[in-house]
């Protein structure tokens, strides 16, 4: 063995690491597990134990100088690749380029609304995309026969016609989140529910089968009409600036009464349209109930608005489904 030892020795002496494939090479052949050192200690087995101590001496010896060529021959590889690049690079040029990205214009809207209602006072609150029947009809006021119900208006994940199922439904607004918001927090309450909603409805460039909503939920003593009427009027000119031209109208929601609609002027003076930007009111005393909340003692208001149709009227975009194509022409306009 002690001659093995030594052809070892020498040829790792005598072995030449001018690149980074020899440095690989000299690591498999005298360091990886299988290569020719480790292969002498499955003889310790076999060596005499009077002899064991000296033979495991040398191994250990042996080793340890072909490790030391190693991380030398590595050191020295690396230090040639640095004066490599420092001599063909010049550091006074200018650096290339690179491509940056940018916010996504929902994301940007969004955020920008989320930072209105936080300086209105109010928190964030989310729930499941995927509702049952109760909470995102039946408590929120939609009678059995209201079209909502319908296939032609909802995706439904399970139909039943037993009704100790629960039919469960990609949620069609982020209303359910209010309701399960008042089952388990007593007022007061004062929180917005941004998140992504579904429709059962055609492809166009006013309408999409998913979309973006924030709605809000304001519950304590004593509110009014007069508060929510306040706090729509504050949300557009933060929005949009204080010459905003907006009206308020009214409107029918299941589970608002009275219920109101937010239109905004898009377009110049002389030449635009309304465009309903949102639906609010305030909260049925049959939601509240349906919630575990006591009408009696407390009122609020609710409204819900569509974070593409914010984001149209901000932007000047006439299509909303350039949104969801991502063509980069597009997304490049808000770098």
């Amino acid at each position: 063995m002690k001659q093995e030892i030594a052809q070892i020795k020498q040829q790792i002496k005598n072995y030449t690491i001018s690149s980074s494939d020899e440095l690989e090479a000299f690591r498999l052949q005298f360091l990886s597990k299988k290569g020719s050192i480790q292969e002498l200690f499955k003889f310790m087995k076999k060596i005499p134990k009077k002899e064991k101590a000296a033979f495991g001496k040398s191994l250990n010896e042996l080793k340890k100088l072909a490790q030391n060529t190693f991380d030398q021959a590595k050191v020295a590889q690396s230090d040639t690749h640095t004066v490599l690049l420092s001599a063909k690079d010049d550091i006074s040029l200018t650096s290339l380029s690179l491509p940056v990205g940018s916010v996504h214009p929902l994301t940007k809207t969004l955020q920008e609304m989320k930072n209105i209602f936080y300086r209105l006072g109010f928190n964030i609150a989310d729930g499941p995309e995927v509702e049952d029947d109760f909470h995102n009809f039946t408590a929120l006021n939609f009678p059995p026969n209201h079209p909502a119900r319908d296939t032609q208006d909802t995706f439904f994940i399970r139909k039943d016609e037993n009704p100790t199922i629960p039919d469960l439904v990609l949620r069609t607004h982020t209303s359910p989140v209010q309701i399960r918001l008042m089952e388990k927090q007593a007022p007061p309450i004062r929180s917005i529910m941004p998140g992504r909603v579904y429709r059962n409805e055609a492809v166009s460039p006013k309408s999409y089968f998913l979309f973006h909503q924030v709605e809000a939920l304001y519950v304590d003593q004593h509110v009014s009409v007069a508060d929510l009427k306040e706090s729509l009027i504050t949300f557009v000119k933060l929005m949009y600036g204080s010459d905003v031209i907006y009206r308020l109208r009214p409107s029918y929601f299941p589970f608002t009464e009275p219920s109101l609609e937010m239109d905004i002027w898009w377009g110049s003076k002389t030449n635009g349209k309304w465009l309903e930007i949102l639906g609010s009111g305030m909260v049925d005393p049959n939601v509240f109930m349906a919630s575990g909340v006591d009408p009696e003692q407390y009122s609020g208001f609710a409204w819900g608005m569509g974070v593409e149709r914010i984001a149209i009227l901000k932007y000047g975009i006439s299509d909303i489904r350039i949104f969801y194509d991502n063509d980069i022409r597009f997304l490049n306009q808000f770098i």
